[in-house]
């Protein structure tokens, strides 16, 4: 995951609309059943999805009246924690 393309995705939910991410996350999931798609080209998929499937996340916690700084940082503590483990 990278925070700063998190970021800019939490900002454009807050711009525009959560459905737009939802939509391009199934877009991208029905992508990953072509059968011609090379281990790289899946790889930068799946990156691109769990972005946005991290953005949803710190856009939940902002709503919920978490700071906006505060939820990036700690949705990224939260992932790298699971990472160690």
């Amino acid at each position: 995951m990278k925070l700063p393309v998190i970021k800019h995705l939490t900002q454009f939910i807050e711009d525009n609309d959560e459905d737009y991410i939802v939509e391009t996350i199934e877009t991208l999931e029905a992508l990953t059943e072509v059968s011609s798609l090379k281990d790289e080209e899946l790889d930068v998929i799946g990156e691109l999805i769990s972005n946005m499937y991290g953005a949803i996340e710190v856009n939940k916690m902002i709503k919920e009246g978490t700071p906006k700084k505060e939820a990036v940082n700690g949705f990224m503590k939260r992932v790298l924690g699971s990472i160690d483990k």
